[in-house]
């Protein structure tokens, strides 16, 4: 708890010191809030900060001019909401900031009602509204009427797109499909002997099951969401995506990375060597956990970030990762571009900011999830007095309420896809943890030496100094011997070595390879899910994408964003960290890169779950910031003089247009669900040209033909046959 309130606390500061807040900014605190008190879900949880974002959006852009709604008089995967004409409100900010309020309001008591600490969550949720002076009693749906009306229309329609967008929720987001391989293992015991095949995910059965939000789980949690690339996202397309097959079950993987490296348990050699590198890798980090060792880093933006490019192959990731040390190849930034000055130094034990990292972007008891963790960082963001609020960097400088509700229907998007990308290729890899991995390599032997002993072709990797056999006369060998030749490892002792966690800390030595532990909570260990992809690297990366476009700044404002944990104050596992250590970034990317190494520390991810993450995390930031931009101008019909004439139509493939203009114009064609499908420059004349649709295919479709200062001419559908 004390860690969440110090994240909390860093966070809002500039908030509470410098920010007037949009209506918008306030109700996302609040959705932030009932996420941190429900059960920890980041795909759930990714839907519900997009659809409340979108609610927020539609609620505002239906009272503007010149832009366009996204659910309202929308047909979204095959849900439409209707949309009729009504008057325009005497006062246009007092309706977006009352239908806000009763969008937002209203989804979260649908969606939180089975939340473990419903009672005080909607206390706090009905508190609010009678703050902003609405009648909680209001349930009109005559957005005709009222701003409220709006509000609860929107929210009723949200509600009922999400009973059919593929998640499940009516049956309260269970698998249907989906059963794990391998038994639990049973965290009680050493060892690992039941698992059957270390390249699948394993269950854990604990004595007490407590999820990253607090929430007391089932003793054997199950896998959270391994069917997510079913649900409907925001602007992935279906030629991203690979169907795949198993248990007559069909899993949808968009942005596929193909197969993670497999261990062979027959023979050495191949990707099988990469396997067992990668999972060696996060025990020897494990190692970098100890407060009592004398090694000091420089953690500032001089020493860490600025990473230009990433591995592309599983072999590549043994040059970019630093075995032994900790850390990558990030070379720093020689200036902050802001200042015009060199970053100023700050050298930590590497112990502590190992250990703060892992504990910053784990994100703790009380948790607003990976997800929720950016809106943090956005808010954080927006609240820095160096920020200067034009989209992209560029044009007028927006209100609050506009940015604000831009901002998060973008990231909302990205993060809903990012869950629906990452879960979907975890779901169908069901790729091994590194607790199963080092557990049951270890149970096999050593692959090495085949002339030393306990050799066996799908054991661990031998290390000098960090992995090694036991030997006779070692304080492990057993009271018996009876663990002579087993496997040993140099890593962070775990929970059990700590008796209160707020004066204690577990440190590193030589333990048993078959007690090795993640260094996360004893109640929690790893989380519920395959590790490949890692959830944490795609959404961060895509979030650090979103952020540096909708800024037009690749930097934090004034060139750097920071976090502080204070001096035995901030760890929640153990005390710590030895020292004040504040998490310096200087980039978005940088923030992003820091919490991918952060799963390594924590033990939750070897390599080749990280770097594909970050790679399709770029290309899921970009593809969904594009997405949402078609959102943000739309063209008034009413506005239009020239009569437009779209001949044949239907059609099959080629169409004239009539219209009285003379020269070139911009012809954007789009499916009936918004995406930008084509984007052509054609010329008119004697006010016709005419349209090759050959590569759209089937279906209806948009036409909008735009000025060279971008504003719209016209709009209108074609049907191709």
């Amino acid at each position: 708890m004390k860690k969440s309130l110090l994240l909390i606390f860093s966070f809002l500061w500039f908030a509470n010191t410098y920010a007037q807040h949009s209506i918008a900014r306030e109700w996302n605190e609040q959705v932030l809030e009932a996420i941190r008190a429900d059960f920890a879900r980041p795909t759930v949880h990714a839907r519900n900060l997009f659809h409340t974002s979108a609610a927020m959006y539609d609620a505002w852009a239906i009272y503007e001019e010149g832009v366009d709604t996204y659910f309202l008089g929308k047909t979204v995967h095959g849900y439409h909401t209707p949309m009729l004409e009504f008057p325009t409100p005497d006062d246009k900010k007092a309706a977006q900031k009352e239908a806000i309020s009763y969008a937002v309001y209203r989804i979260l008591k649908h969606r939180f009602q089975h939340s473990p600490r419903v009672v005080i969550l909607f206390e706090q949720l009905d508190d609010f509204m009678d703050g902003l002076g609405y009648d909680r009693e209001n349930y009109t749906l005559d957005f005709t009427c009222s701003p409220a009306g709006m509000g609860n229309y929107i929210a009723q329609n949200i509600i009922a797109y999400g009973l059919t967008d593929g998640s499940n929720e009516e049956n309260a987001y269970e698998n249907i499909a989906y059963r794990p391989v391998n038994p639990p293992l049973i965290l009680q015991n050493s060892g690992n002997s039941n698992i059957l095949d270390l390249n699948r995910w394993q269950p854990l059965e604990f004595d007490l099951f407590i999820d990253q939000s607090g929430s007391i789980g089932d003793n054997v949690p199950a896998f959270l969401s391994p069917e997510w690339g079913q649900v409907a996202p925001f602007s992935l397309q279906e030629n991203e995506a690979t169907i795949y097959r198993r248990d007559d079950f069909d899993y949808k993987v968009y942005h596929d990375p193909i197969s993670p490296p497999y261990l062979d348990t027959a023979m050495v050699g191949g990707l099988s060597e990469e396997y067992k590198w990668g999972h060696t890798l996060v025990s020897v980090w494990s190692s970098h956990l100890d407060p009592a060792d004398s090694i000091l880093w420089d953690i500032s933006p001089a020493s860490i970030g600025n990473i230009s490019t990433y591995p592309t192959d599983v072999p590549s990731l043994r040059n970019f990762y630093d075995l032994i040390n900790g850390g990558d190849t990030s070379p720093g930034h020689s200036v902050n571009p802001k200042t015009g000055q060199p970053y100023a130094p700050q050298i930590i034990p590497r112990a502590d900011y190992t250990r703060v990292l892992a504990e910053f972007w784990a994100d703790g008891p009380d948790s607003e999830t990976p997800p929720g963790h950016w809106f943090t960082i956005l808010n954080y963001v927006n609240d820095q007095p160096e920020l200067i609020k034009k989209y992209k960097g560029e044009g007028d400088i927006l209100n609050d309420l506009e940015w604000d509700v831009k901002a998060y229907f973008i990231l909302g998007g990205t993060m809903h896809d990012v869950a629906i990308t990452a879960w979907g290729i975890k779901g169908w890899y069901d790729y091994v943890r590194p607790i199963s991995a080092i557990r049951g390599m270890a149970e096999l032997g050593q692959s090495s030496d085949i002339n030393l002993p306990n050799y066996h072709a799908g054991g661990v990797i031998l290390i000098p100094d960090y992995v090694e056999l036991i030997e006779a006369g070692d304080s492990l060998a057993g009271e018996n011997g009876e663990f002579i030749h087993t496997l040993k490892l140099k890593a962070w002792k775990g929970s059990n070595a700590i008796d209160d966690s707020k004066v204690d800390f577990a440190g590193v030595s030589w333990i048993r390879a078959g007690d090795w532990f993640p260094y996360q909570r004893p109640s929690f260990v790893t989380p519920p899910f395959a590790g490949y992809i890692s959830g944490h690297s795609t959404y961060s990366r895509a979030a650090a994408e979103v952020l540096t476009l909708l800024t037009g700044d690749a930097f934090f404002p004034n060139g750097m964003g920071e976090f502080f944990a204070q001096k035995n104050r901030f760890l929640v596992f153990e005390e710590g960290p030895s020292v004040d250590i504040t998490l310096q970034w200087a980039t978005y990317r940088d923030a992003a890169d820091q919490c991918s190494l952060s799963r390594i520390w924590g033990g939750i991810h070897p390599p080749c779950d990280d770097i594909p993450g970050r790679l399709i995390g770029e290309e899921i930031g970009i593809e969904a910031f594009d997405y949402a931009e078609q959102y943000f101008t739309k063209v008034k019909i009413q506005n239009v003089v020239n009569q437009i004439v779209i001949f044949p139509n239907p059609s099959r493939c080629f169409i004239n247009i009539d219209y009285e203009f003379e020269g070139n114009m911009t012809i954007k064609v789009y499916q009936i669900d918004g995406k930008l499908i084509q984007n052509t420059t054609v010329n008119f004349n004697n006010n016709r040209t005419y349209l090759d649709l050959e590569k759209a295919g089937k279906g209806t479709f948009i036409i909008r033909g735009f000025q060279e200062n971008g504003s719209v001419l016209f709009t209108e559908k074609v049907v191709l046959i």
